[in-house]
């Protein structure tokens, strides 16, 4: 167009262009010429990067949180800045924070039989009880009754609830509390062979029938119903 004469103006009008784009690609003597480069502008918030993405790899990904962390360093960036930046970095997966073990999965990872947990289990349960000494004396005290549990070892049982109550644990100091108000009967679960597993299985069955027939059943047709299964 411009061989034939059209002048940049009546160009950028006929197709659609503004007339700095025009004037880039008349004054280009190659193609190359015409591409630019999409540099990021330089940011009041380039030199404090760095600190946001290590305190987001860390886990802090509140953006309310590491703005006030920059502002008590009279850092000059406004809250817009950190959450744009933190928004680029919740997109990149590589840079996301490993997620932290749900409480289900921790109290998993203690009550299980040790052989039963992967690799990847014992590891992070290792990691764990490194970060907590409360906790690691609580996995302590789990494996220590399980072994009663599964080893009959109730004798052991008092020396058990003593050393529970010196570490002071609340979770765990509440439970040794309620076996000492039974300690004979708690015991003796734990020694002898007896069990009333079968009778506490017969009374679940007999509550899920009564469940089944929407609380409506009595007595009478609950025998009925126990005795036709």
């Amino acid at each position: 167009m411009l061989a034939q004469g059209h002048s940049r103006r009546a160009i950028a009008r006929h197709l659609g262009w503004g007339l700095n784009t025009v004037l880039r690609y008349a004054n280009a003597s190659r193609w190359q010429d015409t591409i630019r480069e999409n540099r990021p502008r330089p940011s009041r918030l380039d030199p404090y990067k760095p600190y946001l993405e290590r305190r987001f790899t860390e886990g802090c990904t509140s953006v309310t949180q590491l703005h006030g962390e920059l502002v008590a360093e009279q850092a000059p960036v406004t809250y817009g800045m950190v959450r744009a930046h933190i928004a680029t970095l919740r997109r990149d997966p590589s840079a996301a924070p490993p997620r932290p073990a749900t409480v289900r999965q921790v109290t998993g990872w203690l009550t299980r039989h040790p052989a039963t947990l992967s690799e990847e289990d014992r590891i992070g349960l290792k990691d764990l009880l490194t970060r907590c000494p409360e906790l690691d004396t609580a996995a302590g005290h789990v494996r220590d009754f399980g072994e009663m549990l599964t080893d009959r070892l109730g004798a052991t049982l008092p020396a058990w609830i003593d050393a529970v109550e010196a570490s002071r644990l609340p979770g765990l100091t509440g439970f040794a509390l309620h076996l000492r108000r039974d300690l004979d009967a708690v015991i003796a679960g734990l020694t002898l062979d007896w069990s009333s597993g079968s009778v506490e299985g017969a009374v679940n069955r007999i509550k899920k029938i009564k469940r089944q027939l929407y609380g409506r059943a009595g007595f009478h047709l609950l025998r009925k119903m126990i005795l036709l299964q």
